[in-house]
């Protein structure tokens, strides 16, 4: 089954860069640092976007070890975001860094290596890394 999720952004006149994001049935400020010309009265959009990547990956960590019935106590990830030149490529990339902590004394070693995999296909890290799709449409 596909989930389709729809998100509702407007300008709040709370800074000059402010948002009012509703998704879900959660309401979520959104803004840019003072150094961008916003207020900081919410996290920027790839603050959000950084931190969508690491709650994908704790949540499909834990679901598997759930579903697997395996004794993970613990998952914390830390995910880093910034852009950057590649020396073999001339343009500028998003570069994303995950580091993922899986706490369970009685995982063995196959089930926290197994662990680690299923943390590069969480569906954030996929639509990230794959092929999308964004169309830019004028309001009816």
């Amino acid at each position: 089954m596909v989930r389709k999720t729809l998100a509702t952004v407007a300008d709040t006149q709370a800074s000059p860069l402010a948002v009012a994001i509703e998704v879900s049935g959660h309401h979520l400020i959104g803004d840019e640092p003072a150094t961008q010309g916003g207020a900081d009265l919410g996290p920027s959009p790839y603050d959000l976007l950084t931190a969508s990547l690491g709650a994908c990956t704790a949540i499909t960590v834990r679901w598997y070890a759930l579903k697997m019935g395996w004794p993970l106590e613990h998952v914390h990830v830390e995910v880093e975001h910034d852009k950057r030149v590649m020396a073999a490529r001339p343009e500028v990339i998003d570069a994303f860094r995950k580091r993922v902590t899986i706490t369970g004394p009685d995982l063995t070693p196959e089930q926290r290596q197994k662990l680690l995999e299923v943390a590069e296909k969480c569906p954030v890290h996929k639509t990230l890394t794959g092929t999308i799709s964004i169309e830019t449409l004028p309001a009816d």
